[in-house]
């Protein structure tokens, strides 16, 4: 492939920052537990006697006896000792995390595992799906199953390869959705290495009939040359349409829809809302409205990067408004404070009581657990 970048695509380049947040948006103060929308606000697992050192990119899902999150944790991020691990929430308190699967490969190999995707089907076990590998270059997707709520797991098994992309991934970060035939339409994308030149991102889908047995891919849906997208959420709309939002190196968060049901994808586009290349999550509520977790900055704003984490609500996708901010830091980043003030990597979803739940990196040291009621925002 061609990734040669025209004038006209270096001028789009060049503009997308001007343009696609031209939207004046008022940042609404802190929300705390008790106040307006969120009800509730914790910690997974107490800060003094955390795991690991380093933990992120959490996952969130509802099963049949109650929630359970996931997220990866170790030394640090691409550390070989990063394993998956899984917390559940029993009688309204979170369980010891345990570390459910590795990325141990041989008696003297072991790579890092990363970005772990929950999801319970409406039959079936709960699924677990995970990369590992040394760096998400070369990672491939991982997939296990818990027909107990958690408690226990299978062995893990490798998703296998697609002549499409190469090694198959499952859900890059954010759910799958299911479709009306069963299917589930995983949310996916890979970072490709270009030799002599910076790489770039693409979109893709993975289906799978099966939860996780056999798969077929939709996509690369776009070049990474206007935009380099990542990370999608997939959100539904009445008429039919599928939409999803993505992380971007531009600067965006990027969007694209499908009419067809996930057949077929519109050309990638900016959204109004920032992204300082750093991971979201958003979920259609039951009231039809789209719910989006994500850092309002991008790596040059007042306040930068994932220094604050906000929600924002639409109607129809695409005109949003902030509605709540969950954190922000108020003090400069330490030269040497890697982790000082850092809420990133969200996941969301609506449990059958009404109420969202969002799960969120904290500081890279914990992960939060903030119950908000849709109804109030």
């Amino acid at each position: 492939m061609n990734h040669t970048i025209s004038l006209a695509q270096l001028l789009v380049l060049l503009t997308i920052g001007a343009t696609s947040v031209a939207k004046d948006y008022e940042i609404p103060p802190v929300s705390y537990a008790g106040e307006g929308a969120v009800l509730y606000a914790e910690q997974i697992f107490d800060l003094d006697r955390k795991p690991t050192p380093e933990c992120h990119a959490s996952t969130i899902a509802e099963t049949p006896s109650g929630l359970v999150a996931a997220w990866f944790g170790g030394t640090q991020e691409k550390s070989p000792d990063v394993g998956i691990w899984v917390s559940r929430n029993v009688d309204g308190v979170w369980t010891e995390p345990m570390e459910v699967v590795n990325g141990v490969q041989s008696m003297n190999l072991r790579y890092p595992c990363w970005n772990p995707v929950l999801f319970q089907p409406t039959e079936g076990p709960l699924v677990l799906f995970y990369k590992v590998g040394p760096n998400p270059r070369d990672w491939w997707g991982m997939r296990t199953t818990s027909h107990d709520g958690g408690k226990t797991w299978t062995w893990p098994t490798k998703l296998g390869e697609h002549w499409a992309i190469g090694h198959l991934l499952g859900p890059v970060k954010n759910k799958p959705i299911q479709l009306p035939d069963g299917s589930l339409l995983c949310p996916s994308s890979t970072e490709v290495d270009v030799p002599g030149a910076d790489g770039y991102w693409r979109v893709h889908f993975e289906v799978t009939r099966d939860l996780g047995k056999t798969w077929d891919v939709i996509g690369p849906i776009h070049d990474g040359i206007a935009f380099d997208s990542i990370q999608p959420s997939i959100l539904r709309h009445a008429n039919g349409d599928l939409q999803i939002l993505c992380r971007s190196k531009q600067n965006v968060i990027t969007q694209s829809w499908s009419k067809d049901g996930g057949r077929s994808w519109s050309a990638m586009a900016a959204t109004d809302l920032p992204n300082p290349s750093a991971g979201t999550d958003a979920v259609t509520l039951d009231d039809g409205r789209q719910l989006l977790v994500y850092n309002h900055t991008t790596r040059v704003s007042k306040i930068p990067s994932r220094q604050t984490l906000n929600v924002a609500i639409s109607e129809d996708g695409l005109d949003w408004s902030l509605v709540a901010t969950l954190e922000r830091e108020s003090n400069p980043r330490p030269p040497s404070g890697r982790n000082w003030g850092e809420y990133s990597y969200p996941a969301v979803i609506q449990t059958s009581d009404g109420n969202a739940h969002i799960t969120y990196t904290f500081n890279r040291v914990g992960i939060k657990h903030v119950v908000l009621d849709p109804k109030k925002l």
